[in-house]
């Protein structure tokens, strides 16, 4: 509903651009979208002859923490997903040619809008499969690419990867979500969502678009949509009042 998001980023960094984030939805569908993580089961003590393992770390431990934050989301459309009439885009077959005019081909309108939201979304048909459309918000230009990136032009890392001002969180800062505050309309959030959240361990190394970002608001990536209406499923949300852990 609100965003131009990697896209813009990866012209932050390639071309003086930045990039955006997600909004909510204000209904939730009784599918869970993303399965809840499974918690690994703790390492078996080594034989007293045996160096010592490491654990693997699953939780940040707080330096910080810091109440009253507003959490939004962000995700990657899929063409498969999206219906309705197709729409031929036009732009660079690559990032950054001088001339943005080649046939990229045809898509349902929902997915090139979804796109120019979110920032990129992947192609499921035609000579394009597998490949994704790419949108700038801050030049307004489509491209092609072979990933969904982030502000560095690395993949996005579903559950992992996060957005916020340079102000606010410094590139690779990293925190977990320890509230969930409320949900659209101060409504609650419901314990299986909130969980998914907090299991997660955030790093930001995305940026907002201008004028989405601001002080206590971060945007978490949660991957690529799971099926047709995806942003009325309980994952596609945001978080107010929500409390992080802060390394």
């Amino acid at each position: 509903m609100r965003r131009s998001r990697w896209a813009g980023a990866v012209m932050a960094v390639l071309c003086a651009g930045s990039a955006g984030c997600g909004t909510a939805a204000s209904q939730v569908s009784p599918a869970f979208p993303v399965a809840p993580p499974t918690a690994a089961a703790p390492p078996a003590a080594p034989p007293a002859a045996d160096p010592p393992r490491a654990r693997a770390a699953v939780t940040v431990t707080p330096t910080k923490l810091s109440a009253g934050w507003r959490i939004t989301v962000y995700y990657t459309p899929v063409e498969s997903f999206h219906s309705g009439p197709r729409k031929r885009v036009r732009g660079c077959p690559v990032y950054g040619c001088g001339r943005p005019k080649a046939d990229l081909g045809s898509y349902p309108e929902s997915f090139i809008e979804a796109v120019r939201t979110e920032g990129a979304g992947r192609i499921t048909s035609g000579p394009h499969k597998g490949r994704y459309l790419a949108w700038s918000r801050r030049v307004g230009q489509f491209w092609l690419d072979e990933a969904a990136k982030d502000a560095t032009g690395r993949p996005l890392r579903p559950w992992v990867t996060a957005a916020a001002d340079r102000s606010v969180l410094r590139r690779g800062s990293r925190f977990v979500i320890t509230a969930c505050g409320r949900g659209r309309a101060g409504r609650p959030v419901p314990p299986e969502v909130c969980a998914r959240f907090r299991a997660a361990r955030w790093t930001v190394v995305d940026v907002f678009a201008p004028g989405y970002g601001g002080a206590h608001h971060a945007d978490v990536y949660i991957g690529e949509e799971t099926g047709p209406g995806f942003t009325k499923s309980p994952l596609y949300t945001t978080l107010d009042g929500a409390t992080l852990a802060l390394e």
